[in-house]
């Protein structure tokens, strides 16, 4: 591996070391240390989704034209960093949401302007990206680990003592590092300035939207914005649960659900080969329901292997589903659409989908809120019936059609 690729994998080590260091246990913080009620949690978690909304504004309008994308990924970490230490000191929900809004609204844009930096050094990306975007996986695995089995910030001890709030520490710590660091990258210069055009129609996908005269992508679109709802739950609700049952060690075990994930990604392209594309999403939706149906039947006891299986099948449920239906996207826009319609299906998930998600999350989890903590099982049989709805629509009334695995594509899917 040349010095420029291991400068790439190490802005993308650090840049989902910051986000897994701190979002994982979000739940867990807010509940256990700020005393918030479900709704707030719900409205912390769907600051992701206003900054996903926002972020095409920001690299659509901003760093495609006026600036290098290494230099405003720098800027923006800098100020994530002073951010994410007003986090750190925070010591009720009405002091934190106003920086979590904040830096999520700067965070979210950073994610494209890694893979621009990427992208922009790579003669073969189909080859090249998987190799590096990996690392941006393993960053995530080694934050969880850290909390875990490095400093235990997650134990009920921990967490009673307020050591929790330091995952914000170490986030801000990192975040400086590579706010610093991304002014050492290779120069990425405005899409202006190499004579591409990048409209904010593109960023946002509205060109795109003619493709939903198709009944099939339609149906697509329609059931992708609605599993967000039960991915809500696992983002908002699946550390609370582990660590309030008396799961030791959550936030490391949840790492398992990144390493299913890799393995996964390199199933998906032979299985979509031989299977079709509305087999492999059927699975992916059906493995939602299944593993809520674990959390919501398990223990911390005799059927603890019931969640570490629930946690393992994260793979199956993201892979399946949200990978291989960019790459299902891709094959229906054409060489013209391309980026708007990956940029529609991107807002619609991640900004709308999720957005009504942690609303339904927090909404559901503060129904079933008791004295003692939670009814856990009425709380996971909500969403596993859920994904099991959407699975039986989408089994009725989407026709089966091929779509090609474009590897390019596929190396580019992941999202934690």
């Amino acid at each position: 591996m040349n010095i420029i690729k291991i400068r790439l994998s190490a802005m993308m080590f650090l840049q989902f070391f910051i986000w897994g260091g701190w979002f994982v246990t979000l739940g867990t913080f807010l509940a256990q240390n700020l005393n918030a009620t479900g709704s707030q949690t719900g409205m912390a978690f769907a600051t992701q989704s206003w900054g996903a909304i926002v972020a095409p504004l920001i690299v659509g309008l901003i760093a495609d034209r006026y600036f290098n994308a290494e230099r405003i990924l720098g800027i923006l970490h800098l100020v994530g960093a002073v951010l994410m230490y007003q986090l750190y000191r925070a010591e009720s929900f009405g002091s934190f949401y106003p920086f979590v809004l904040a830096y999520m609204i700067l965070y979210m844009p950073t994610l494209a302007l890694v893979n621009s930096v990427a992208f922009r050094q790579m003669n073969d990306p189909a080859k090249d990206f998987a190799k590096i975007r990996v690392w941006g996986t393993v960053g995530w695995i080694a934050a969880g680990l850290i909390i875990s089995y490095g400093f235990s910030w997650d134990s009920q001890q921990a967490i009673a003592a307020g050591l929790l709030k330091n995952t914000f520490l170490m986030g801000a710590l990192a975040s400086l590092i590579l706010g610093i660091f991304s002014f050492t990258l290779p120069e990425t210069p405005p899409a202006a300035a190499l004579g591409e055009r990048l409209t904010l129609r593109d960023a946002l996908g509205l060109d795109a939207l003619g493709l939903l005269k198709d009944r099939n992508f339609a149906l697509f679109f329609l059931s992708s914005v609605l599993i967000c709802i039960p991915l809500a739950f696992y983002y908002q609700n699946a550390n609370p649960f582990l660590t309030e049952i008396g799961v030791e060690n959550a936030t490391g075990k949840m790492t398992i659900g990144q390493i299913s994930e890799v393995l996964f990604m390199l199933v998906l392209p032979i299985f979509l080969k031989r299977f079709g594309i509305k087999l492999t999403l059927l699975i992916g939706m059906i493995a939602w329901a299944l593993r809520y149906a674990l959390f919501a039947f398990g223990d911390a006891d005799n059927l603890v292997f019931m969640l570490i299986l629930g946690i393992a099948l994260h793979g199956i449920c993201y892979d399946f589903f949200f990978v291989s239906g960019q790459i299902y996207t891709n094959s229906k826009a054409g060489e013209k659409f391309k980026s708007s319609a990956q940029g529609m299906i991107t807002l619609a998930t991640y900004g709308v989908g999720m957005l009504i998600g942690f609303w339904v999350a927090g909404k559901i989890t503060e129904k079933f809120t008791v004295a003692d903590g939670h009814l856990w099982q009425n709380i996971w049989l909500f969403p596993a019936a859920f994904a099991l709805a959407v699975f039986v629509l989408f089994t009725l009334t989407f026709n089966k059609e091929k779509a090609h695995a474009d590897e390019g594509l596929l190396s580019q899917g992941s999202t934690e």
